[in-house]
Order: structure tokens, then C-alpha cells, then sequence
């Protein structure tokens, strides 16, 4: 269980890193604030759990936040400065 727990840590911070990150680009705003806006829904819910000590879901939702920015910067939604590290852009 330390091991989830650790990765949990983890992944919240590098999806809030990502948060503060991404950036609308413009010609894509609908799809991209839609995107965004799941992304910081699973980011919450994942707080939530955590709150809650279910961490096997906060483990989850925090991946799911973290998946819709890398889709977003991978469509072309957002501008995330070419970051290969923190986004699967390449």
C-alpha cells in the first residue's frame, strides 16, 4: 500500500504542475476548455478520495486528470512548451 500511496503523492503533483502548465490555444478553445475541464474534475474527484483514504480510486482519477492533458497537448489544444517530460507530446 506504501507503494500506491507514494505513487499517489506522485501524480498529484506532477498533475498540478500540469494544471498550472497548459495553456488554450486559441484556435482549439471549445474542445480545449472542455478537455480542461474534465481533467481538473478527475483532479478534484482524486482529492476527494484521497480525503475519503480510498486511495485505489484517488490513484485513478488523478491518472484520468492526467491523461486528458496529455491528450489535450497532444491534439494541439493546448501549448505546453514542447515539455516531453511532464506531457506525452512527442
Amino acid at each position: 500500500m506504501q507503494q500506491l500511496n507514494d505513487k499517489l503523492k506522485k501524480y498529484f503533483e506532477l498533475t498540478s504542475e500540469a494544471l498550472k502548465k497548459v495553456k488554450i490555444v486559441d484556435k482549439h478553445r471549445k474542445q480545449a476548455e472542455d478537455i480542461l475541464d474534465l481533467a481538473k474534475r478527475y483532479f478534484d474527484d482524486a482529492k476527494y478520495f484521497e480525503k475519503k483514504g480510498d486511495i485505489v480510486n484517488a490513484y485513478g482519477a488523478v491518472c484520468y486528470a492526467h491523461a486528458f492533458l496529455d491528450i489535450g497537448a497532444r491534439l494541439g489544444f493546448f501549448d505546453v512548451g514542447k515539455d516531453s517530460k511532464m506531457f506525452m507530446v512527442e
